[in-house]
């Protein structure tokens, strides 16, 4: 299961170290038990999602968007050869169709740290080596 340290998990939300350090404390996010102090990669991504519910700003305006999306896999859908893998990067969500054989050589799960590469209608999701 995948587990990220304070600054990394921060870095993912979108929020301070402070603010992640305040919610671990507060109960709102779990620890491993471990030190350093890691927080549970399914947790993280539901943490993710959560934030992501929170309306927008009525001011904001539309602007283009960056084709590479760095988050954490929220969910992954797998039925027969294909399968489905939501990936949110902060108030994003990526959805990548892609074979239910690639989401096993990735190593994909809710919690896991991936990359969603967009070109044109296809949706590409990496993961860092180990």
């Amino acid at each position: 299961m995948s587990a990220y340290r304070i600054s990394d998990a921060a870095r993912l939300l979108g929020v301070s170290d402070d603010t992640v350090r305040r919610w671990v404390d507060q109960g709102v996010l779990s620890t491993t038990g471990r030190t350093p102090v890691e927080i549970p990669g399914a947790d993280l991504a539901a943490k993710a999602v959560e934030l992501a519910r929170v309306p927008g700003d009525p001011t904001d305006v539309l602007s283009s968007a960056r084709n590479r999306f760095t988050g954490l896999v929220t969910r992954v859908q797998v039925d027969g050869v294909m399968a489905q893998v939501d990936v949110q990067s902060g108030p994003h969500r990526v959805v990548s169709l892609m074979s239910a054989e690639a989401v096993r050589e990735l190593n994909l799960e809710p919690g896991s740290l991936a990359v969603a590469v967009v070109k044109a209608t296809t949706v590409i999701v990496e993961t860092p080596r180990d």
